[in-house]
């Protein structure tokens, strides 16, 4: 996922003046979740710490990089296993080398610290609420440890457990091994690992009240102390568009003013791009090309990508994802759960004419580094004109036509949601880490 435009949206017979449109809120800092800074700090290093991964080969920055726009550049990230960053990251080698692509992209982490973020992932399988006696429903349901101060935190705790992204295969590792039988059962023995490097134990028990001694430090407080990095690191606020609302003189150019208008007027984009951060969190079906080897039920023989149907098993989910929040998208491209747009233009294109999008898309826009085991499968789906056919069936879109011009336009205003300081994070990349693995 990484980023979609409006799914919904309905022709107007007139242009709707600037003076009129409809403009989300500003943000401000205390939209955000207070977060503590020692814990922050002591997030950003295991953020960049190999040490969370089953083989000791990845960490969550591999595929959320400073470098990277907080992801990886990729359609499809190459995770434990791999070597390297973004396009030039190689699948490794031998028995090491990776079985599978990352299934989806990886999304963004800017401002996710937010209040009002209630779900998580393309597909919406950590959110908000409580059937399971916890506060957040998720796949560990009623095994979610207590104590996660957030669903950023909450959020966290997930990678650690995915054979592809960061656990590594059972027979492996140990953490793999646990996974295999129960996926909490991993936790306790990261928490071990962090826990007996000194470097680790002093900073928890600096930044944790509760924390006095080294066996006091368990998955939550590895979770809650990510959370923090991401939350503080990530806020950004402070774009062209920030500096419009408000009320700066010449911040936005004619042509970004012209692509608001029709942002938030005939293109009807604000309808799923809604609110502050550009996100109406709900989930939409686009009809998207299909590559890799997709997210579906064990049954299912055909690598598709079923999106929140995977979650809920309604069949009304099927094919539907996450509206991705808009703001630095320019940063964060390719585009889409699984990254088949290279382009923002070539993503507003797509809106408009999916059937005409699919026509013309082909493997080459696929931001895939090459790895030789995996291409015959890669591709399977594109030549299926009846998975395409059912995938185009699920589209809500009813566009507006718009001239070149006009797609121009919205390009142009998407790339003004880019935050003025959005390459220089308050915290950044660390030189070094207290396990002493080597830094991405």
């Amino acid at each position: 996922m990484r980023h979609f435009l409006c799914t919904v949206l309905l022709a107007a017979s007139t242009a709707i003046p600037a003076a009129a449109l409809e403009l989300p809120a500003p943000l401000t800092a205390a939209d955000f979740l207070p977060f503590d800074a020692k814990q922050a700090e002591l997030g950003r290093l295991l953020f960049y710490d190999r040490i969370l991964s089953g083989n000791r080969n990845i960490s969550c920055a591999t595929c959320h990089h400073h470098d990277l726009g907080s992801a990886d550049g990729l359609s499809l990230g190459i995770g434990e296993g791999g070597e390297g960053l973004g396009k030039v990251r190689t699948p490794g080698y031998e028995a090491m080398r990776i079985h599978e692509r990352i299934p989806r992209s990886a999304p963004p982490v800017w401002n996710l610290g937010h209040r009002e973020i209630r779900a998580m992932f393309h597909d919406g399988r950590l959110e908000t609420g409580e059937t399971w006696g916890k506060p957040f429903d998720s796949p560990a349901r009623e095994n979610l440890p207590d104590g996660l101060t957030s669903i950023l935190a909450a959020q966290a705790l997930f990678p650690l457990t995915s054979p592809a992204e960061m656990a590594g295969d059972p027979g492996e590792n140990e953490i793999a091994d646990a996974v295999a039988v129960r996926l909490d059962h991993a936790w306790p023995l990261v928490a071990a690992r962090v826990r007996a490097v000194p470097g680790y134990a002093e900073m928890f028990i600096a930044a944790f009240d509760h924390v006095t001694a080294p066996e006091d430090i368990t998955i939550v407080e590895i979770a809650n102390a990510i959370a923090a990095f991401e939350g503080i690191e990530w806020q950004s606020y402070d774009s062209d568009f920030d500096a419009h609302l408000a009320g700066e003189d010449g911040a936005l150019s004619a042509a970004e003013t012209r692509g608001m208008e029709l942002f938030f007027g005939k293109a009807r984009c604000a309808s799923c791009h809604s609110g502050p951060l550009f996100t109406d969190q709900e989930y939409h079906a686009l009809g998207l090309p299909s590559f890799g080897p997709g997210k579906t039920h064990p049954w299912d023989p055909t690598p598709r990508d079923i999106g929140r149907m995977l979650t809920t098993d309604d069949l009304a989910d099927l094919y539907k994802f996450r509206t991705p929040s808009l703001r630095n998208v320019a940063l964060t491209a390719p585009y889409g759960h699984n990254g088949s747009m290279p382009t923002l233009e070539a993503m507003v294109r797509h809106h408009l004419d999916p059937d005409g999008s699919l026509s013309v898309w082909s493997p080459r826009m696929a931001g895939l580094p090459d790895v030789p085991w995996l291409a015959e499968a890669d591709f399977a789906l594109v030549p299926d004109m009846r998975e395409r056919a059912r995938a185009l069936a699920r589209v809500e879109a009813d566009l507006p036509a718009l001239s070149e011009t006009e797609i121009t336009e919205i390009v142009a205003f998407l790339k003004c949601l880019t935050g003025r300081s959005a390459d220089a994070r308050p915290m950044g990349r660390p030189d070094r880490v207290p396990s002493g693995l080597p830094v991405d």
